[in-house]
């Protein structure tokens, strides 16, 4: 496993486990790989094509019930390669989300909520997520 990964103690933001589809461009190919988690303040992305860490990309997030996906901008954080990967640890990247100013981190952090109500409920949300603001 990378060095940079981050461990459950060291990570600022609890994560809720979520499958949601994630586009991205790479080196002249458009990529479409899946999350399995989510936070306020990143998501990891299974692929076994990860970025270099410390990459800044944009990404499409395809959220159910909304009409276009969300467009975030995220830094890797850390990697899981194919070779270090196992089933409990599977292959991809952390990734933080990045802000261009407060009422963006704002926006995506209420986006983050609603995800986390609507899978998990808003009893469960609040738990693992703070009060709502």
């Amino acid at each position: 496993m990378s060095d940079e990964r981050l461990s459950d103690e060291r990570r600022g933001k609890a994560r809720v486990p979520i499958e949601l589809k994630v586009g991205y461009q790479r080196v002249n190919a458009f990529l479409a790989d899946y999350t399995s988690n989510i936070s306020k303040g990143g998501t990891f992305i299974a692929t076994e094509r990860p970025l270099a860490v410390g990459t800044q990309f944009v990404f499409a997030l395809g959220i159910p019930k909304m009409d276009e996906p969300l467009r975030l901008r995220g830094k890797v954080m850390w990697i899981t390669s194919v070779e270090e990967a196992s089933k409990a640890n599977p292959a991809g990247m952390g990734i933080e989300f990045l802000y261009t100013d407060d009422s963006e981190r704002t926006e995506l952090e209420k986006a983050v909520r609603k995800l986390v109500e609507n899978e998990l409920g808003k009893v469960l949300a609040e738990r693992i997520l703070g009060p709502a603001h």
